[in-house]
């Protein structure tokens, strides 16, 4: 095991990387409630879901761990999830069915990506103030989902939101869970989400607002209802003109996976001479979950910034990684719990809200100074949340930021691709609005 994974050569022992695993592991298990949660808004099985949701991240961060020898977990990412729910099916007069064959395209198309150069061109087309500016308005939107879901926000017909009743059982048992899981964050507590969900799950049960599961162990459910029905849906897809929806899914899932590898690669001191060995392989982890993931039935997968608390607990190799990927799979056998513990709003709010602050911490990286850099940024997190659209948002951006450059008279600093993608663009919201 030592000669596989390089302990030695990195510094470190099985020890600490069972240690930086279970670290890991605590600060990013509450997706095995989240996710389902939030797909089953679709009409989605739950059950079904929810194992999809922890095959798939075990089977995905293991890859990682054994093909490329990474301390990166990978499961359905935050945002991306929402958007399946509440704009692309929500939204739209599509079915859940018909959305995850969008995401299975999206899957095939990373993968074909992830074996050539084209990818690297890609991401090195799209510049930094619309990267930053995607990232921030998709934790705007499901911060603003969080924010709704708790009934902190409510519709308004005057004024489109407003201000919730706060003297709502519910909702103030969501404050509290979001001023405890703060607090957690504040003091540095390790799973500090995982531990607020826990914390406001007593606070409902003392109140009467939960009532634990008859039983907390069972065998998995059946993935029947959600299996392969991306498959079957691929011709949906086209014949819905879904394309602004597979580019959304891809784009997103693109560039967040290669920026979260990167960066938790360097803080693990992986790269050499600014080189970081078996990234290929990296991707292809990831570009194997978010195709799995479609076919098992769950929302596209991304590798996960909480891996860094991992890296700072000793993790250096893929053990790392499996360690991981081994307690996921224990997660499988506790739905009962899951379930209760989901259908509860204000225990699965707090962390949408706060997942959605982790996600603005590029903007400090946007020359908001220089006008045609800010603008689009600006424009793509307004139009998130309040369009209830990723892909829209990216739309935007996406034309604004050519147009701007060209009429400062910088237009050969745009990539050629930012041009192609600004036709296609205002093409698709002419004649293909979503």
């Amino acid at each position: 095991m030592n000669r596989f994974f390089g302990f030695k050569e990195k510094g470190t022992n099985i020890k600490r990387e069972v240690l930086a695993g279970m670290t890991t592991f605590l600060t990013m298990v509450y997706i095995v409630v989240v996710n389902p949660a939030i797909l089953s808004e679709t009409g989605m099985d739950f059950g079904a879901v929810f194992v999809a949701t922890v095959l798939v991240s075990a089977l995905s961060t293991l890859i990682m761990g054994v093909f490329a020898n990474y301390p990166i977990a990978i499961a359905p990412g935050m945002g991306l999830n929402a958007y399946f729910a509440f704009s692309v099916v929500g939204q739209g007069q599509i079915g859940w069915e018909t959305a995850m064959g969008a995401v299975l395209v999206a899957g095939i198309l990373f993968l074909l990506l992830s074996v050539t150069r084209f990818r690297e061109g890609l991401i090195q087309a799209i510049p930094p103030s619309l990267k930053f500016g995607i990232t921030a308005g998709i934790g705007m939107f499901i911060a603003f989902i969080g924010l709704k879901s708790a009934g902190i926000i409510v519709n308004d017909e005057a004024n489109l939101v407003g201000l919730g009743d706060l003297s709502q059982p519910m909702t103030i048992l969501s404050l509290c869970g979001l001023f405890v899981t703060l607090a957690l964050i504040t003091l540095r507590i390790p799973g500090a989400l995982f531990l607020g969900m826990v914390l406001t799950a007593l606070g409902a049960w003392f109140s009467g607002l939960f009532t634990l599961p008859e039983q907390w162990v069972q065998l998995p459910p059946s993935m029947a209802p959600t299996f392969g029905v991306a498959i079957q849906s691929l011709p949906q897809v086209f014949e819905h003109g879904l394309y602004a929806v597979v580019f959304a899914f891809l784009l997103v899932t693109l560039f967040d996976t290669t920026g979260t590898m990167i960066g938790v690669a360097e803080q693990a001191g992986l790269a050499r001479d600014g080189n970081f060995p078996r990234m290929r392989q990296a991707l292809l982890a990831d570009a194997f979950g978010v195709t799995a993931g479609a076919v098992m039935g769950t929302s596209p997968t991304s590798a996960y910034v909480e891996s860094s608390t991992g890296v700072a607990a000793g993790g250096r190799t893929g053990f790392t990684a499996v360690v991981i990927s081994l307690l996921f799979l224990g997660t499988l056998f506790f739905e009962p719990v899951v379930s209760k513990v989901a259908g509860l709003p204000a225990i699965t709010a707090p962390v949408l809200i706060i997942v959605g602050s982790f996600m603005m911490g590029g903007l400090s990286k946007v020359k908001w100074e220089e006008f045609d850099e800010a603008f689009p940024a600006f424009i793509i997190m307004l139009s998130m949340p309040l369009t209830s659209s990723i892909a829209t948002g990216i739309a935007f951006g996406f034309i604004t930021y050519p147009l701007m450059k060209l009429v400062r008279g910088r237009g050969k600093e745009v990539h050629p691709l930012l041009y192609l993608f600004m036709a296609l663009f205002i093409l698709q919201l002419a004649f293909l609005p979503e």
